[in-house]
């Protein structure tokens, strides 16, 4: 049924390609989160109550900030934005000139100076005045466009150089490399596949099989998560890549043992049987790798549980496509065989003759290296009480920025010279209309008088800054006054500037007066920093509301998106472990199933466990920490390199009854080729993210393309080691051994005939 199969490919494939190409992408670290989580939902409540506008500022650097020439740059550069569609603009200049209009320089810097509140905000320096740009825009097409235009706008205006920082700039970076990180390897596993196919299969036809399937198999996965809502983040842009991979290990093995054709079997005869043969391994392997994939579900993580579901979900598709388009290919393509192109292997054939005797010689050694070193990548890893502290988790917005971007400079820059970008919100929650009570107000003061002082925190602004600033450019000095009578004289207009000054209704909610918002920022943005900076909050919260009966009946929750990032961090150890331990039971559990030796069962683990426990090693000293992307580095590699041990002691399963040096022999010859060849593509498919611009994956895809490499050292090494170990056996004495595929064909021909 070749032509009905590949009709119905050809009308299904475009379809998912259309599907995929309408994924969209969310880059925002904020969107890390499932939905389910406690936090995540009330951030989004406060933000439904509290709408937040997207913020981007401006920073004019100058010896003299107040000299006239750079107060005129400012201006050309706030009058250039008033052009720009879905944007506002506000500087210290504006709120200083509304309270004394026509004030000189000097005047102004005496203002803006005589008081703290600018600089604690970030608005002025000793060598600088910054512009706030506000932007109103519902989606990420928007928000760019309008990117666009404010870097149009000072491009014009002739006020550059200008440093811009922002939530807005980074989540339109991030998109932006998440929606082209996997397609810049591509093109170098492109070249890749096509020499080794040449190399190894020696056919075109071959090759065109190979991309039609793989094709094929990386749309409908992909389309697959587009049916299934999920859109590509920071992470799930490696499902086409990991899908890519994984097929192609499969197709190899597939037409390794479809090019391999006996003398006298006809073709038609040969492809069954080999499919045959090769049904049980593959489908054990892809079970275990749908089966690890899945295992991110547990994770709290939103892209990594998608990113899980999604490529467990494509991976299931590829299974399908390798047994039922990539048959009909080879037979429709006419893909010849080793009866017509020999199969290059003379290297190959000499290295896995040597193998066994090597081995054997150094078993111990191979195998006592191998889990010396998995013992030292665990410790790598997790830390060892009181001597060793675990690999460090970065959820630092500058991790995920490439350091040569002009963006991360003046990020760094804005760090080094104003202020960490640590927000958080704390929401007060009253009865409904007891937002503007002067008591409420005045205890709501002292609250954020008590959050000012702890060391920590860079500002905080709330309900009451307004009226300190009105009160402070009126010359009767910042703070408001501490005895009721007089706090009530003070904040007596308070409804009325509610319906004529925007800047009031974000620290008070006007629909039902119930709500209120104070606004922190604060420097160390870590888990520690910010577990103390809620902890002084939640304090200084408790003694308002002992000092203060209005507020007996008031709720307070700290929220925002440094609270989701935190959480983010914290929860990238735990979803290691949890995952890397449910990967482990459920691969275990497909070895139940596939192989009959309960020690086969654990020895087949070892290249895996010892590939990826080394790399954390690497990992840990080369600097490396976790994040967001290496952390499903353990999932990546388990659910991958498995498929190698599958194939391996599936084929020694059919010299049940040999000696040991006989399986292995048999092992190498039938499936060794494509374990080789099979890896090289992956780890060269992985390694195309190192020229990624997104330092997570292209951490990610050096690990992980070192991760095969050196799970293919193990299969060749430490678990033939251990099969010696283990069996007790010792090598036959020397003899003249063949393993030439074509010398090997009558010996197996018979069984091909057969069930494997």
């Amino acid at each position: 049924m070749r032509v009905a199969v590949l009709a119905f490919y050809a009308l299904l494939v475009p379809a998912a390609v259309l599907v995929a190409t309408r994924i969209p992408s969310e880059g925002a670290i904020d969107r890390l989160i499932v939905p389910s989580d406690p936090d995540y939902a009330a951030t989004r409540a406060f933000q439904g109550i509290f709408p937040e506008r997207q913020i981007v500022l401006l920073v004019f650097e100058a010896d003299d900030p107040w000299s006239p020439r750079s107060i005129a740059r400012v201006d050309a550069a706030e009058a250039a934005l008033r052009a720009v569609p879905h944007a506002g603009s506000f500087s210290v200049l504006d709120a200083l000139r509304r309270a004394r209009p026509g004030a000189g320089a000097a005047e102004l810097r005496g203002l803006a100076l005589g008081t703290d509140f600018f600089r604690r905000q970030g608005l002025v320096g000793d060598r600088f005045l910054t512009l706030l740009a506000s932007l109103d825009v519902g989606g990420g097409a928007e928000r760019d466009a309008a990117l666009a235009a404010i870097d149009a706008s000072l491009a014009r205006s002739g006020v550059e150089p200008v440093r811009k920082i922002g939530a807005p700039y980074v989540t339109s970076w991030l998109e932006r490399q998440s929606s082209s990180a996997s397609a810049r390897s591509f093109p170098i596993f492109a070249v890749l596949l096509i020499g080794i196919a040449l190399f190894l299969y020696r056919s075109w036809r071959a090759l065109l099989a190979l991309v039609l399937a793989l094709g094929a198999a990386v749309a409908l996965g992909v389309a697959a998560g587009g049916l299934l809502g999920f859109p590509f983040t920071i992470v799930s842009v490696l499902v086409p890549l990991t899908v890519l991979v994984t097929t192609l290990a499969t197709l190899v093995y597939l037409h390794s043992r479809f090019v391999d054709q006996p003398e006298d079997v006809p073709l038609r005869e040969h492809q069954i049987a080999a499919l045959r043969n090769k049904l049980l391994p593959v489908t054990a392997s892809m079970l275990a790798a749908v089966l690890g994939f899945a295992a991110l579900a547990v994770s709290p993580i939103r892209p990594i549980r998608e990113m899980g579901i999604w490529t467990a979900v494509a991976l299931v598709l590829a299974w399908v496509v390798a047994f039922t388009l990539f048959p009909a290919l080879q037979l429709a393509l006419r893909t010849p065989t080793g009866r017509s192109v020999a199969v290059r292997s003379a290297l190959y054939d000499r290295v896995a003759s040597a193998l066994p005797a090597f081995t054997f010689r150094y078993r111990w050694a191979l195998m006592g290296g191998a889990l010396g070193l998995c013992a030292a990548g665990v410790v790598a890893l997790f830390g060892a009480p009181r001597l060793v502290r675990g690999m460090s988790v970065g959820v630092d917005t500058l991790d995920y920025l490439d350091p040569s971007t002009p963006l991360h400079r003046d990020l760094v820059w804005f760090r080094d010279h104003v202020m960490d970008l640590n927000v958080a919100r704390v929401w007060v929650h009253l009865p409904p209309g007891s937002a503007t009570d002067p008591e409420v107000l005045r205890a709501i003061d002292r609250f954020q008088s008590a959050i000012e002082a702890a060391p920590d925190v860079t500002s905080v602004t709330g309900p009451t800054t307004p009226l300190r600033l009105r009160r402070y450019l009126a010359g009767q000095g910042e703070a408001l006054p501490q005895d009721a009578e007089g706090f009530a004289r003070a904040t007596a207009d308070l409804e009325q500037l509610l319906l004529t000054e925007g800047d009031l209704r974000n620290f008070i909610d006007l629909k039902r007066l119930a709500d209120l918002q104070l606004t922190v920022l604060f420097r160390r943005g870590d888990a520690a920093g910010y577990a103390a900076m809620v902890g002084r909050v939640r304090a200084a919260w408790e003694a308002a509301r002992a000092g203060a009966p209005a507020l007996r009946a008031a709720e307070m929750r700290v929220v925002g998106e440094s609270l989701l990032q935190v959480k983010v961090g914290a929860s990238l150890v735990p979803t290691l472990a949890e995952s890397f331990t449910l990967t482990v039971v459920l691969i275990f559990t497909v070895f139940l199933f596939v192989f009959r030796s309960g020690i086969e069962r654990l020895l087949a683990m070892i290249p895996s466990l010892f590939a990826l426990l080394a790399t954390f090693l690497g990992m840990r000293l080369l600097g490396a920490s976790l994040n967001i992307a290496t952390i499903i580095i353990a999932t990546t590699v388990l659910g991958t390199t498995e498929n190698d041990q599958i194939h391996f002691f599936h084929h020694m399963h059919e010299r049940a009854g040999a000696g040991v040096e006989e399986r292995i022999r048999h092992a190498l010859r039938v499936s060794g080729r494509a374990i080789v060849f099979a890896t090289f593509i992956n780890a060269a498919g992985f390694l195309g993210l190192s020229v990624s611009s997104f330092p997570p994956l292209r951490q990610f895809g050096l690990m992980t393309a070192a991760a095969f490499l050196l799970a293919l050292v193990a299969d060749f090494t430490a678990l033939p080691a251990s099969l010696w170990i283990a069996s007790r056996e010792r090598p036959s004495a020397p003899t003249q051994v063949s393993v030439s595929p074509r010398s090997s064909r009558g010996t197996r021909s018979g069984k091909q005939r057969g069930s494997p």
